[in-house]
């Protein structure tokens, strides 16, 4: 049997997790969901991360995704989520309610990992920004198989107003936007992105990527713009795939 992890994907309404085939980045069997408690404590939170964990009988370390800014395991942001987790240790929290050694990292980060090691950023030599469009705008960047962490750039403000206001998924459902009219609040903001970094490659995650055909067309950048390959389950396999590494340094 090749190489196993476990990953949990945290969010704003629902928390699921499933183990990988970390040799090809593809989930053994189906995934385990629960929805996100209300209010979505870090306690209750922890408690739904052990449901998922108990669910799935695992018993080794495993990766967390969080909506928000992660630094050395602590949450220093709180998107979609209840905001007495900033400065809450998910590490520490997920680990005491599970009995496990836990890896967390932001979601979009797990994501962008995913798609460089197995999605469609692989072999991909330059810089490429993933970003998962959702509730907000996750990014994540990658440089020559290298993140670069907790960018934060659905939160770069183009015409007055925070981008994922007008560009994120939610916001075209919301507003009721036209794929034609979402599609130009999405160029104006990879515009302003590409003409800050200069990428190479642009990744679209988040669950609306399915429905790539409708907007990616419609879209003209520089930079070439694909969808990602793993879609809703890059965070779970990104997570798997961090904490694999994580428990590889670590001193024996």
């Amino acid at each position: 049997m090749g190489r196993r992890g476990l990953g949990v994907d945290v969010g704003g309404s629902g928390i699921k997790g499933a183990v990988v085939d970390l040799d090809v980045g593809a989930l053994i069997g189906d995934r385990y969901k629960v929805p996100t408690p209300r209010p979505s404590t870090p306690d209750a939170v922890a408690d739904a991360v052990k449901e998922v964990v108990s669910h799935l009988a695992w018993t080794e370390p495993f990766g967390a995704t969080f909506p928000g800014a992660v630094i050395r395991g602590v949450a220093r942001t709180a998107a979609n989520v209840d905001a007495g987790w900033v400065g809450a240790d998910i590490e520490t929290l997920f680990g005491q309610a599970t009995g496990l050694a836990v890896t967390a990292l932001n979601d979009a980060d797990a994501a962008g990992m995913a798609e460089v090691a197995f999605g469609a950023a692989k072999e991909q030599q330059g810089l490429v920004v993933v970003s998962t469009l959702g509730t907000g705008i996750g990014t994540a960047l990658v440089h020559r198989g290298a993140l670069i962490p907790n960018c934060e750039l659905g939160h770069l403000e183009i015409d007055g107003r925070d981008a994922e206001t007008r560009a994120s998924a939610a916001a075209r459902e919301r507003e009721g936007m036209s794929w034609e009219k979402w599609a130009r609040h999405l160029e104006r903001y990879y515009r302003a992105v590409e003409d800050l970094l200069w990428p190479d490659l642009f990744v679209i995650g988040g669950g609306v990527s399915r429905k790539a055909d409708r907007f990616l067309p419609l879209l003209h950048l520089r930079t070439p713009v694909v969808a990602a390959h793993l879609r809703n389950e890059a965070g779970i396999i990104g997570a798997a795939l961090m904490a694999g590494a994580s428990s590889q340094r670590a001193p024996q």
